[in-house]
């Protein structure tokens, strides 16, 4: 009884003092009288709100240190968490030795963020059964879904393909591949896969697509849906590509972004903003002034603010690019 009652006693006095002590105050100045340089003095009490960055290819030609030196900027610009848009390996082959070297590297780089990290697949990173059964082992599903804040990510696998056609694109893929090494005749523009549709819009099975229906359905009215994607399969026509899912979405506010061409683009589809990302260290077009390297920052405030972020133009405290 004496312990509860000096814990009482305890509690009053902390009350009492909370209650007594004057309020630490937001905004102090000593300009008492006459105009103030500064406009208002209204601030925002809470920002409910937070922000979240996304990066683009660092594959299809990678040029070293470029991601290493995103992530250091990511980490100084701090956002909740990162996404990703794929292409993070090279990839493109089925030696497991090596893609275990090259997702080594990528998670050894990626380790380094100060804030979790969110991997979605490309054509790099899923060009055959290998690497598609490499990714699951290592890590889980090719497509998902998270909510965040009440904000709804669709996170989707682009190359999903049954297996006999990607094969077919894979077999394809490396004829091409011969041709613009000069090991076959013939012209790349005129190869089988070139002339694929895959090869650019990407595809999506029927699977994956029952998988978000259930997903939406289970999330009817959240506060935003963003959908990522590496390949633009909403510029795929018919039931492999994003048509159907977007009929889904008329409803409700979405963004849609996606990476693949390494060239930055925007424009208003349904109402709605879909962007295309640049690059975060992949191959760059000459002549393009569009292809740069960028992070994306997204603050979720009532609706979406983007910001694109040109990685040359984010400084340290010397005013230099800070190096990793």
């Amino acid at each position: 009884m004496k312990f509860k009652a000096l814990l009482s006693i305890l509690a009053f006095i902390f009350l009492s003092c909370k209650h007594n002590a004057e309020p630490i105050p937001k905004f102090e100045h000593d300009v008492n009288s006459g105009p103030t340089p500064w406009t208002s003095s209204d601030f925002e009490i809470e920002e409910e709100d937070f922000t979240f960055a996304i990066i683009s290819d660092l594959n299809g030609g990678e040029r070293p240190g470029v991601y290493n030196t995103a992530v250091s900027q990511l980490n100084r610009l701090d956002p909740t968490f990162v996404l990703s848009v794929g292409d993070l390996i090279d990839g493109g082959t089925e030696d497991t030795l090596q893609l275990a070297r090259e997702w080594d590297s990528f998670d050894e780089r990626t380790s380094k963020l100060n804030m979790p990290f969110f991997y979605l697949g490309g054509n790099h990173d899923l060009t055959n059964p290998v690497m598609r059964e490499f990714w699951k082992k290592r890590f889980g599903p090719r497509y998902y879904h998270f909510v965040y804040e009440d904000v709804l990510f669709l996170m989707i696998d682009s190359e999903d393909y049954e297996e006999k056609r990607m094969l077919e694109i894979y077999e394809a893929r490396a004829k091409a591949l011969k041709i613009i090494a000069g090991e076959l005749k013939g012209v790349y523009e005129d190869s089988e896969y070139y002339q694929m549709v895959e090869r650019s819009l990407g595809g999506m099975g029927n699977g994956q697509l029952e998988y978000f229906k259930a997903v939406l359905k289970k999330y009817p009215k959240p506060r935003w849906t963003f959908i990522l994607m590496h390949k633009p399969l909403w510029m795929r026509e018919g039931n492999k590509g994003l048509g159907p899912l977007e009929k889904l979405l008329s409803d409700r506010s979405y963004t849609a972004i996606n990476g693949h061409f390494h060239s930055f683009s925007h424009r208003k589809r349904l109402g709605r903003n879909y962007t295309i990302l640049g690059t975060t260290g992949g191959s760059q077009h000459k002549n393009d002034s569009l292809s740069f390297d960028h992070v994306t920052l997204i603050r979720m405030a009532e609706e979406p603010v983007l910001t694109h972020l040109r990685m040359d133009g984010i400084l340290d405290e010397t005013g230099s690019v800070p190096s990793n």
